[in-house]
């Protein structure tokens, strides 16, 4: 039975079903401390459809009581330098371009709070960090004075009464309910023309594009192209400043202050892309299978750089397992731990040196240049791969 049959933005009954897959694990993130608890984590199911009104994509059997975000949850990037410089870089570009200096900003799902301390302190700005999961940590997280969490999420009782740039980056992907978010948010900024709300998603027209199903898994229940995220912010009372692409035009970026408009779209919705997906992914999906299958045959061991959400959705929609040896991950809080759903081993970048791989695969394309040159500094050659390109004859690609 669907729990969410009907567009979720614009509420449209008609909607074409194209990518199903099941028993994917429900959480992508937590940290699992033994095989056993990362193999029989609980699982759902993925249904997705396409609105035919707005073009929203949405899984339809997404049950948001199965999702736990308290502590334990862990999605930080910010061991990474790369992402480190585009944080800071987008952080300055909202600055500069809508004039968030001197406010009061809210970030809705902070994580451990790194982009809200950004903004404060890069713009003198008093900040206000709403998540459940958030834990106090010493080596990442926030640094600034100016900076307070709630380890709660956002909702009316809690909301502050002087919020003017409302930020919420990387979250509505997650949410059953799109419209109550936006509302609430709304009436928190009642009568304050000037205030504004910045939005981050996956951009689901490069996930259908590329088909990079390794971006789909149970957590993300929302999937949005520009049209159908101006759509929601528009029916939620809002009026789109502007909009854009970043991060290897991985994020969709939105802009828009309080409006009373009646509603709209920015164009087509991308119909195309999802036809795209739904005739290409089984073809991409078995000659990944046999790449990998391949490579096991011969003895040669292949292990995954990147050991979060698109691994776990790499590995279970595959549904491989053996034919990957373990997986790496720059984050030290992750070394230890298994893998939900397969359970592989989740080690640190020096376990490459010690056990020499034939091949690895990069989870994130925007990642692979500072993980091909960390395999340099250890003298490891192998064959690298980006996930979103076609596996390559074994061999090919060595950094």
């Amino acid at each position: 039975m669907t729990s969410r049959p009907d567009c979720p933005v614009c509420g449209a009954a008609d909607a074409l079903p194209f990518h199903r897959v099941a028993g994917v694990p429900v959480h992508s993130v937590r940290l699992l401390h033994s095989r056993d608890d990362a193999v029989g984590i609980d699982r759902g199911d993925i249904d997705l459809a396409g609105c035919c009104a707005c073009g929203f994509v949405w899984n339809r059997v997404f049950d948001p009581a199965r999702i736990d975000y308290s502590p334990g949850y862990e999605p930080t990037q910010a061991f990474s330098p790369a992402f480190n410089r585009f944080h800071r870089g987008l952080a300055e570009r909202l600055i500069d371009r809508h004039g968030v200096r001197g406010r009061t900003v809210v970030e809705i799902g902070c994580g451990q709070g790194e982009f809200l301390s950004l903004l404060c302190d890069l713009g003198g700005n008093r900040g206000i960090g709403y998540d459940p999961a958030y834990v106090r940590r010493d080596d990442t997280g926030i640094e600034s004075t100016r900076v307070a969490i709630v380890q709660d999420v956002f909702s009316d009782a809690n909301a502050p009464a002087d919020g003017d740039f409302f930020c919420c980056k990387m979250t509505l992907e997650h949410l059953a309910d799109l419209r109550g978010l936006l509302g609430t948010v709304r009436r928190a900024i009642a009568g304050r023309d000037e205030a504004q709300v910045f939005l981050q998603v996956p951009d689901a027209t490069r996930i259908f594009s590329d088909i990079a199903f390794w971006d789909i898994y149970y957590e993300h229940c929302n999937y949005f192209d520009p049209a159908s995220l101006d759509r929601l912010l528009r029916l939620s009372g809002f009026a789109v400043v502007d909009w854009d692409r970043a991060f290897g035009d991985q994020y969709l970026t939105m802009t828009a202050r309080p409006s009373t408009e009646a509603a709209s779209t920015l164009g087509a919705a991308h119909a195309t892309a999802i036809e795209r997906f739904r005739r290409t992914f089984p073809k991409l999906a078995e000659s990944w299978r046999a790449w990998l299958s391949e490579c096991h045959r011969a003895g040669r061991r292949v292990v995954l750089w990147g050991a979060g959400s698109k691994a776990v959705a790499f590995l279970t929609t595959l549904g491989v397992g053996e034919e990957v040896a373990f997986t790496i991950d720059v984050n030290p809080r992750k070394h230890g731990t298994y893998l939900a759903g397969t359970g592989h081993e989740i080690a640190a970048p020096a376990r490459a040196a010690e056990e020499r791989p034939d091949a690895v695969i990069v989870m994130n394309p925007m990642y692979r240049a500072e993980i091909a040159a960390d395999l340099i500094s250890r003298g490891v050659r192998t064959q690298l791969l980006a996930v979103d390109a076609p596996p390559m004859p074994f061999g090919a690609g060595a950094p």
